[in-house]
């Protein structure tokens, strides 16, 4: 009998999309065979880059990643299996945590397994404290970091990180989702990449994915294969998968306008008097960790946060910022989020005491017209220069506590 397609979702501004269940097992095998294309510079950047590190039993040069792609129903999902691959096989050691993390991150490696080591500034200070451990015979399971990280967008250095693995024998996991594979070469240093599929791959804010890609030239590619061929279930539902595929198909282009809308932002944020610093990865201490690993044609990405000088400044201009605001990043309309208040709300001081501070604001910047969107951003900062004026974030976080 033949199936009758199911109206299951929109896409773009109210388009129907209709689809056969059976199409969803092809926009899967679509999904990996794109994510798999993005990745290939990546492999023969490493290949070309003269490293001895010769630890896995592929060739760089003529492996197929599509086959090491795996796809989960979210980011987390993606990061939770990654790490439960890695305690089923290398054993229940700890992981460590480097660099201020997305909070799920942070709880996962916490709470299911023996815990976690946490680093949040992910410094090179912090380097030596994880060498002089390792020195004195601790040993881990798996580093697991971002690149850049949120929301204050470091780098930590993947290279020095890789050369601490190879001698002291764990895994780095590598969260490339604010990167983007467009922008930044981290599969090169990484055992695992994963990815937020949810964030700048889709793009529409309509649909939710994660993924993780195996590094075929690691040692721990073996036994991570042979897990997955065990463990791994495919999870994402049908009419999500073959969404995430359709929205993904300009993935490259969005991400270069985004990078171009960005990158101009940042600029004229750094311009203006009312900000104290802007956190993006060009204008950052680590730039050079960023820009080891930036692909050639790459751009510094379109996430930033920015902190005011008054607190005051802050509240004034996210309150009069046009468009939308709340959660998430990637998204392909410029989204403005007070991320700290939204994400650690109960923890506000421990997030103070690492440098994010409850009054930063959190920009994704999206695809629109450069002018339009330069101007409004102006037209928020100049708000804030004018009468100061109590506002709904003021009161919600004084009864929070935050100062």
């Amino acid at each position: 009998m033949r199936q009758e397609p199911m109206p299951c979702a929109k896409k773009g501004f109210g388009q129907e999309v209709e689809i056969l269940l059976s199409d969803s097992k092809k926009a899967k095998e679509v999904l990996q065979q794109r994510i798999a294309s993005m990745l290939r510079p990546h492999l023969n950047a490493h290949a070309e880059s003269g490293t001895t590190i010769e630890v896995g039993p592929r060739s760089s040069s003529t492996h197929d990643l599509t086959d090491d792609v795996y796809i989960f129903p979210t980011g987390m999902s993606a990061i939770f299996h990654t790490h439960q691959f890695l305690l089923g096989t290398h054993g229940n050691m700890k992981s460590i945590s480097f660099g201020f993390p997305y909070v799920d991150t942070l709880k996962i490696l916490e709470k299911f397994g023996p815990g976690c080591v946490f680093y949040g500034n992910a410094t090179e200070v912090e380097l030596e404290d994880i060498q002089h451990r390792l020195e004195r015979g601790e040993r881990y399971l798996a580093l697991f970091c971002e690149f850049p990280g949120n929301p204050l967008l470091t780098c930590p250095n993947l290279k020095r990180i890789r050369s601490l693995a190879d001698k002291y024998d764990f895994a780095i996991v590598v969260d490339e989702t604010i990167g983007t594979f467009a922008n930044v070469n981290v599969l090169q240093y990484a055992d695992v990449v994963v990815t937020s599929l949810t964030k700048f791959f889709s793009g529409a804010c309509n649909v939710t994915g994660g993924s993780a890609v195996f590094s075929p030239t690691g040692r721990y590619y073996p036994s991570l294969k042979a897990i997955a061929e065990r463990e791994y279930k495919d999870t994402y539902w049908p009419e999500d998968v073959i969404l995430m595929e359709r929205n993904s198909r300009d993935f490259t282009t969005r991400i270069r306008q985004m990078n171009i809308n960005a990158e101009a932002v940042a600029k004229l944020l750094l311009a203006s008097p009312l900000i104290k610093r802007v956190y993006y990865p060009k204008y950052n201490g680590d730039k050079s960790n960023y820009e080891a690993c930036r692909m050639p044609g790459g751009g510094y990405g379109a996430l930033m946060s920015v902190m005011f000088h008054r607190k005051q400044d802050a509240v004034t201009f996210y309150d009069n910022m046009d468009g939308a605001k709340g959660p998430s990043l990637g998204t392909n309309f410029t989204l403005t989020s007070p991320y700290v208040i939204l994400a650690h709300i109960k923890e506000l001081e421990w997030a103070s005491s690492l440098g994010v501070g409850p009054y930063l604001v959190r920009f994704s910047v999206g695809m629109e017209d450069p002018d339009q969107l330069l101007e409004i951003f102006r037209r928020a900062l100049h708000s804030a220069t004018g009468p100061r004026k109590s506002c709904n974030i003021v009161n919600f976080m004084s009864h929070s506590g935050a100062e």
